[in-house]
C-alpha cells in the first residue's frame, strides 16, 4: 500500500491556490503532465463534484473523479481507471487553509499499485514520485 502525504505553505492567497488546483483541463502547465483532459464537468461547477478528468505524465494516464469539492478549501477525488497499471485508490484528498496571506495546503492519496510479484515495490516507487509530482506540481502553482 502506498500512503502519500505532501504539505507545503504557499505564499498564494487561498482562492488563488484552489483555482490553479482545481482547473483539471490545465495541469499540463505543470512539470511533468504531459496530458490534461476535462472529460466531463461537475454537477454544480466546471471542475466540481462529479468531474472527471484525465491527467497523463510520460506513460502514466490516470482518469479521476472528483467526488468533494468546497470552495476554497477542499477538493477529494478517486482514481477510477489507470495504465499502465491498476491502481487501487482508496484515498485522494487536497485540504487548504489559509494563514493570512498564505495557504497550507495538505494532501494525501492512498492506494496500491496491482501488479501481481511486484506490486509492493511498485507502491514505494509510487509514493517517491508522486510525493515529488505533488510537491513540484505546488511549487509551479507558487510561481504563477
Amino acid at each position: 500500500m502506498f500512503r502519500i502525504h505532501v504539505e507545503r505553505v504557499l505564499g498564494k492567497g487561498i482562492d488563488t491556490v484552489f483555482e490553479a488546483i482545481t482547473d483539471h483541463a490545465r495541469y499540463d502547465r505543470f512539470p511533468g503532465v504531459s496530458k490534461s483532459v476535462l472529460v466531463e464537468e461537475g454537477k454544480d461547477e466546471k471542475n466540481g463534484t462529479g468531474a472527471l478528468r484525465v491527467i497523463g505524465a510520460g506513460r502514466l494516464e490516470l482518469t479521476e473523479r472528483i467526488t468533494r469539492f468546497e470552495r476554497p478549501n477542499r477538493m477529494d477525488y478517486r482514481i477510477e481507471k489507470s495504465s499502465p497499471f491498476r491502481v487501487q485508490h482508496t484515498k485522494g484528498e487536497i485540504v487548504l487553509k489559509s494563514e493570512g496571506e498564505q495557504t497550507r495546503v495538505i494532501w494525501i492519496s492512498e492506494g496500491s499499485v496491482k501488479v501481481p510479484l511486484v506490486g509492493r515495490m511498485m507502491d514505494r516507487m509510487a509514493e517517491r514520485s508522486f510525493s515529488r509530482a505533488f510537491s513540484s506540481l505546488l511549487k509551479a502553482i507558487e510561481r504563477l
